[in-house]
């Protein structure tokens, strides 16, 4: 099974890869020629690595150095988060033209606008109001045929300033369903809840997409790169004490060490070097047999809290005494 430790180099990988993603498309959206878009891409590539990568590299540097890197890290994350911003504002803005494509579009206005059929149907009504008040003394036909026809005429401007009349509501109703269908719907949601603009909610929201993540990758890189423990070196495992042997009597102990030449221990050479005595080494190997310490150097080195050579050369100085640790 795999332990969640192995899942924070994977993470931190894709959060990099979107966010170089996003930081790509959106440079190469604000550039005119080639070179310039090649120019934008290459700006944003830097700006986003070194806003994920600088907090795991300056761990172990000095204090002055670190407040110097942060300065720029900040700068790093506020330009890597701007150009993200302008990804998500241009993607909302295209996704927004697309739902609005799907809505018919408003038809071509006719030949005559509203004014200018009202100012004809008043010369009209003026005119047939005037026939109707001339008195009938002679040829009453033509008078009367005069107030049929400017009758007529008038019906047919009311009914073509009625026409468009529908004809702008129909417009007006199109307009309002592709600008509703342009904003997104949880925005547009958001907007009237709070009491604002649906453009503050996509500026915000696309702030704090860019903001997280951002963050999530730095933590992650943070995290995947400290100092991992070295996995235990399967020549240093720990091994069972024969009791066998243990239990022996100490003539025979005596008599065997007695074939041997006699030599300067290995561990009293190696901690004369590594500034450690023989004391510390028989108390380190003690640890080690008692299961306190595993016998690796990232181990010996968070025990004793030395450096990584001195750890090195005390886990010699086990090995050469104790060489079942």
């Amino acid at each position: 099974m795999i332990g969640p430790s192995r899942w924070v180099v994977p993470l931190a990988i894709g959060a990099t890869a979107t966010a170089v993603c996003l930081s790509v498309l959106a440079s190469w959206q604000r550039g005119g020629a080639l070179a310039e878009r090649l120019v934008w891409v290459a700006t944003g590539l830097v700006l986003v690595l070194c806003a994920h990568l600088l907090p795991a590299l300056i761990r172990d540097a000095r204090p002055a150095v670190r407040g110097m890197v942060a300065v720029l890290w900040l700068a790093c994350m506020v330009t890597a988060c701007y150009g993200h911003l302008t990804f998500f504002l241009l993607a909302q803005l295209r996704a927004g033209e697309q739902r609005a494509a799907s809505v018919a579009a408003p038809t071509p206005p006719l030949e005559r606008n509203l004014t200018a059929v009202m100012a004809e149907r008043a010369t009209v009504t003026g005119q047939l109001a005037r026939a109707n008040a001339r008195g009938c003394q002679r040829d009453c036909e033509s008078l009367e045929a005069l107030r049929v026809t400017l009758a007529a005429k008038l019906d047919a401007l009311n009914a073509e300033a009625d026409e468009i009349r529908r004809h702008q509501a129909t417009n007006d109703r199109a307009m309002a369903q592709r600008d509703a269908m342009a904003t997104d719907p949880v925005t547009a949601r958001l907007a009237g809840l709070l009491g604002t603009t649906g453009a503050r909610i996509d500026l915000l929201s696309g702030l704090a997409f860019a903001a997280v993540l951002e963050g999530v990758a730095c933590l992650l890189w943070t995290v995947g790169l400290q100092s991992r423990p070295q996995a235990p070196d399967p020549l240093l495992r720990p091994a069972p004490i024969n009791r066998s042997h243990a239990s022996a009597p100490a003539s025979q102990k005596v008599v065997t060490n007695s074939r041997r030449p006699e030599a300067p221990p290995v561990s009293s050479l190696v901690g004369m070097k590594s500034g450690y005595t023989d004391a510390d080494v028989a108390q380190l190997a003690q640890d080690i047999a008692a299961g306190l310490v595993r016998p690796t150097v990232a181990e010996i080195r968070r025990h004793l809290g030395c450096s990584q050579a001195r750890a090195t050369a005390l886990r010699r100085q086990v090995a050469a005494i104790c060489p079942a640790a």
